[in-house]
């Protein structure tokens, strides 16, 4: 008889798995601080409020916070600083 082969470890799960992802709402760059040189707006492990402001995207030179849909933990920042952003791409992970 042939033996089984063995279990394969079961991966991770992904980001969108391990709590809710802050998508962004439009086609822009994304920033993570108010201004260059400046503090992010939150860090992985921050605890954010409904509403607080997470980052911003630009697009046609105007300045759009996003803000966090709920309260909770950020678990992830899926984007850098500066970086093209599309529509519905997730930035954020809260839970």
């Amino acid at each position: 008889p042939v033996a089984a082969p063995a279990a394969e470890a079961a991966a991770p799960a992904p980001a969108a798995a391990r709590g809710d992802a802050v998508k962004s709402p439009m086609v822009g760059t994304a920033y993570l601080s108010p201004q260059p040189g400046a503090d992010a707006f939150i860090k992985v492990g921050d605890t954010v409020n409904a509403g607080q402001t997470l980052l911003i995207v630009e697009a046609m030179k105007t300045m759009n916070p996003i803000a966090a849909p709920k309260g909770g933990k950020v678990v992830e920042i899926l984007i850098s600083d500066a970086q093209p952003v599309e529509f519905g791409e997730p930035l954020v992970i809260i839970e």
